[in-house]
């Protein structure tokens, strides 16, 4: 992360990342909102999911989608090996049309 030079540049963090709370805070439903729970203990951090996680933040943004990102400890296996590139794919694909995305999905899970 960049550092912060002036008051100016951290009123616009704040403000971008209001915008991004005020979403979920100000929608009239927000369980009917997408949540995205990323495993952040420390095997989830140490295989890459911050770095997974604020792409995916980034390119939900950019294709607007009304989504919520939350931190978890570990929570088991649901997608796995999942890098930037399979991070869109999970949102274009999965979150945005509702299709099964390919090899990240175990097998043993009928639904999601």
């Amino acid at each position: 992360m960049a550092k912060v030079k002036s008051l100016a540049e951290l009123k616009a963090m704040r403000e971008k990342l209001q915008s991004t709370l005020d979403l979920r805070e100000k929608s009239n439903d927000p369980d009917s909102l997408v949540q995205i729970k990323v495993a952040m203990a420390t095997c989830g951090i140490a295989a890459g999911a911050k770095q997974v996680m604020e792409h995916m933040m980034e390119k939900a943004d950019e294709l607007k989608l009304g989504i919520v990102f939350t931190q978890t400890g570990c929570m088991g296996y649901v997608f796995g090996h999942v890098d930037n590139n399979r991070a869109d794919e999970i949102l274009t694909k999965y979150v945005m049309n509702n299709e099964m995305v390919e090899g990240v999905i175990p097998v043993n899970y009928e639904t999601i």
